[in-house]
């Protein structure tokens, strides 16, 4: 009897919608606050930064994608281009735990605009939502990818809502233009890449959608558009936000906001934030649930290959979904979220982001230094990749410094 295989059924509007969700739920919703009361008006460059560092990455994966469209993307990659088995089990397993500590990060922040209606237990509240994450995951990758594009749709419309009641404020911006130049000093550079540091896990996941390459009708010709269109998307509407911020709030207030969304259309509207803090759950929710789904695809693409244990390589006749993958990747996510706060765990998984996108980028330089380009696979320069390990490293070295 063969052995059941994944579905092909993700199209490239779905997986754009998959990858934006994913960023836009990530960081902009729960972090904008923490990264303004580290870097203050600086936090524009800090994102422009953050989203330079990631965009040199995000080319590596899109040739990566289109010449390896399989699951556990990342182990694979590495294991092409070092060829060492047991980095690539390290990796992989890397990857996967930076995913559930991504998705642990923003389960807390569900927190902070789930208390804007109803106060109850923070660590039973958490454990609820990653139950159900788990059991939509579980349902099956088309429903679980329509899910995530539905509520994409959602946060899209609460950051135009959000831009909308405040476009006075970009277009007419009562903050003198000086305030946002650095000077070149120690203490401008350190809180922008402390800034910079954070802010970058605003763009994780876009090398979340090579984790469903399995599942995506026409891989080679799909990632690459929606990668970068994720990326470039998601950073215009970052800075617009940013700005409407500095004009509505002060530092201070969006520095110690639980839902910083929440409080800013309060202050633009004079409302109740009912419906802005009903899309940021959402939103959150969004990110997490494609956090579990990327995890769980790395379990079952590493079993499949023997790298893991064959038990979580069952995929169900009935679901077509790996379920015990899944159920392993919400576990392991309900101990991070118990046991740790928002910006620890923000900061954990930036930091474990960069060390992996520093291995995806030194591979492809391997494979493209050693292996025939095959046809029908998009290629960029390899300067690319070599930035993409600079800017990384430094990236980290900076932030490091500045602690």
């Amino acid at each position: 009897m063969s052995k059941i295989k994944l579905s092909r059924e993700v199209g490239f509007v779905l997986l754009l919608l998959y990858g934006m969700g994913n960023i836009l739920g990530a960081g902009i919703y729960v972090l904008v606050g923490k990264v303004i009361g580290i870097a203050g008006y600086f936090s524009v460059v800090a994102f422009v930064l953050a989203s330079i560092v990631a965009l040199f990455t995000a080319l590596s994966y899109m040739e990566l994608a289109s010449r390896y469209p399989v699951s556990a993307g990342v182990a694979v990659y590495i294991q092409e281009g070092v060829g060492s088995r047991n980095l690539s089990i390290g990796v992989g397993l890397l990857i996967a735990i930076a995913g559930l500590v991504s998705c642990a990060t923003l389960v807390n922040g569900f927190v902070g605009y789930f208390n804007q209606f109803v106060q109850i237990n923070p660590e039973l509240l958490m454990t609820l939502l990653i139950i159900i994450l788990v059991a939509i995951s579980i349902k099956g990758i088309k429903a679980s990818v329509i899910v995530v594009s539905l509520l994409t749709l959602i946060e899209v419309f609460g950051l135009l809502m959000i831009i909308y009641y405040g476009f006075d404020g970009i277009i007419n911006v009562k903050i003198s233009f000086s305030e946002f130049i650095p000077k070149f000093d120690f203490s401008d550079i350190s809180v922008i890449f402390l800034g910079a540091f954070l802010a970058f896990y605003a763009f994780i996941g876009f090398e979340d959608m090579v984790n469903i390459a399995e599942e995506v009708k026409d891989p080679s010709k799909a990632y690459p558009k929606a990668i970068i269109l994720a990326l470039a998307t998601s950073t215009f509407l970052y800075i617009l936000i940013l700005l409407v911020s500095f004009d509505t709030l002060s530092i201070e207030e969006l520095k110690n906001s639980n839902a910083p969304f929440a409080d800013i259309y309060k202050k633009l509207t004079g409302k109740d934030p009912v419906i802005i803090s009903i899309i940021g759950m959402f939103a959150v929710i969004n990110g997490a649930l494609v956090q579990i789904i990327m995890a769980s695809r790395i379990v079952y693409g590493m079993a499949v290959k023997g790298w893991f244990p064959s038990y979580f390589s069952e995929v169900s006749a009935r679901t077509k979904t790996p379920i015990k993958a899944t159920l392993l990747a919400g576990s392991i996510t309900i101990s991070f979220a118990l046991l740790f706060d928002l910006v620890s765990l923000a900061s954990f998984s930036s930091l474990l982001i960069l060390i992996v996108f520093t291995l995806v980028n030194v591979s492809l330089i391997r494979i493209k230094s050693s292996t025939i380009q095959p046809q029908g696979v998009i290629q960029i320069p390899l300067w690319v990749p070599w930035s993409g390990v600079f800017c990384n490293v430094f990236l980290v070295f900076m932030s490091l410094l500045a602690i």
